[in-house]
């Protein structure tokens, strides 16, 4: 098993936001205004509509409990909005074990955000956290995985789309709690992270068409992990 060594005081390196507008995926520390998706019949009537949630898994394994290990798969379906505000993030701390009593600590968090209307405002951060406390030898591992979707109008994913994506969500609990090496952990997380992507694709484009083009951006970090 591969084991995974960080300084007692993680450096903030390790502690990276990606915040980004609609269609500034990728892009650290953005926060913009940006025409969404055009919708049909115009703007919003009445007050405007703000969306916020917040997807966070917290894993810890000390010297009386060895092994922890969390996940989250979310589904968030805001409609049209005029403004979302959404945080993603997966922190996992291993603490006072030694080399021959290792720990393991494993925190994953998928979230999937759906949203649409015209000249919405988006937040949406994505991070992670992994830090080892006097923990010799310890396996401290996180992962965030974010998924932004953006339409013409409001997407509904259908039976079909919901019964997949549940499938996905099986195997990432039962790969979070596996004993497999971290390496072959995180690329079979990337490779489920990448069928969520691809469920959304089809999602979308069975969806009803717009003016705008549509969108899916996934927002990946992960913090601890051997390999990267």
């Amino acid at each position: 098993m591969s084991s995974h060594r960080k300084p007692r005081t993680p450096s903030p390196l390790t502690r990276r936001a990606v915040r980004v507008g609609l269609f500034a995926a990728g892009v650290a520390g953005v926060t913009t205004a940006v025409p969404a998706q055009a919708a049909t019949g115009g703007a919003a009537v009445g007050a405007p509509k703000v969306a916020v949630a917040s997807d966070h898994v917290f894993s810890h394994a000390d010297r009386r409990d060895h092994t922890e290990e969390k996940d989250s798969f979310t589904i968030r379906q805001f409609g049209k909005v005029n403004a979302a505000s959404v945080r993603n993030q997966a922190n996992a701390v291993s603490s006072g074990c030694t080399a021959d009593d290792d720990c393991r600590s494993v925190a994953l968090s998928f979230q999937i955000v759906t949203v649409a209307g015209e000249h919405t405002r988006l937040n949406a951060v994505n991070l992670s956290d992994a830090t080892n406390k006097s923990c010799t030898g310890c396996q401290t591992l996180a992962g965030a995985y974010q998924f932004v979707v953006s339409t013409p109008a409001p997407l509904t994913l259908d039976s079909a789309h919901r019964r997949q994506l549940a499938d996905v969500h099986r195997r990432l609990d039962a790969l979070t709690r596996s004993d497999i090496p971290a390496t072959e952990l995180r690329t079979r997380a990337d490779a489920l992270a990448a069928e969520v992507n691809s469920v959304l694709q089809d999602a979308v484009a069975d969806a009803p068409k717009g003016d705008a083009q549509d969108d899916v951006t996934m927002h990946r970090h992960l913090d601890g992990w051997p390999g990267r």
